[in-house]
């Protein structure tokens, strides 16, 4: 899947599946092309990574027609550019709570290469783009998928107003932070927590915007809320499904052998 691609399935409610990439080895990606996702979830928000590891890490994943979105640190529009320029086919921004935040990146994903006070303009409504200029604006970001991170109740309080900005392909529901700006820290079967899924939800999906969820914990979660209308699941991470699969294996071997108790559940990883 390209990004063309990704921004019409999120448009069409067609469900995509991926996973997050930290692992910048290069035979990792001859483990992820067989696994059949549609994209990869590479994080710099949490996961310190070399701005050349993140080049090669896109361009690799785009030849092999599985989109890289890379999530950012903040609304920050020069950053969105760079990693557009290195490859990646969109990105996630991280908790954004305005509308204001979406415009700035809107203008970095889907009017370049405007910039200054003509940018200023369009973003604010003062102008607009018309005739073949409008279509060489549209030709040129074809394909730049614009996602933000719900996960805080000041987002979904002005949650009509993001989506109401031109260009958003998706919002993606953060669970962690979610249920800690709702003072129910991962409980995310929380009936708070459940409401504002709903809410997410029901409310992109009535704009033909797509709708994703990252890291919850169990698979039937991420089932429950794609059956509710979510279409875009980011399960877990290979740091995250490593140490699940190690922990349970060794404490199945210790218990078998008689060498000791089991290990208690470890700690959730926060990505």
């Amino acid at each position: 899947m390209n990004g063309k691609e990704l921004a019409k399935a999120l448009h069409s409610g067609e469900r995509i599946y991926g996973t997050l990439v930290t692992s910048t080895s290069p035979k990792w990606i001859e483990v992820i092309e067989g696994i059949n996702i549609d994209c990869v979830f590479i994080d710099t928000e949490h996961i310190p990574m070399d701005w050349n590891h993140l080049g090669w890490m896109c361009r690799t994943f785009k030849a092999l027609g599985i989109a890289p979105i890379v999530r950012i640190c903040r609304a920050d529009p020069f950053e969105a550019c760079r990693v557009l320029d290195m490859g990646s086919a969109g990105i996630v921004a991280a908790y954004i709570e305005t509308a204001e935040e979406v415009k700035l990146l809107r203008g970095a994903l889907k009017l370049r290469p405007l910039k200054g006070r003509k940018l200023q303009d369009l973003l604010a409504g003062r102008t607009r783009l018309e005739g073949k200029f409008a279509e060489y604006i549209e030709k040129f970001n074809e394909g730049r998928v614009l996602l933000v991170n719900i996960e805080s109740t000041p987002a979904i309080e002005a949650l009509d107003e993001i989506l109401a900005v031109p260009g958003l392909d998706g919002v993606l529901i953060g669970p962690h932070d979610l249920s800690c700006s709702l003072g129910v820290p991962e409980q995310y079967d929380h009936p708070l927590v459940a409401e504002a899924f709903h809410t997410i939800i029901t409310k992109a999906r009535a704009k033909n915007i797509g709708v994703g969820v990252h890291n919850l914990p169990r698979t039937d979660q991420d089932i429950k809320w794609a059956q509710a209308g979510l279409n875009m699941i980011l399960r877990l991470s290979d740091m995250t499904l490593f140490k699940q699969g190690l922990q349970n294996d060794l404490n199945t071997i210790r218990k078998a052998l008689g060498d000791q108790t089991a290990a208690e559940k470890p700690r959730e990883i926060i990505i």
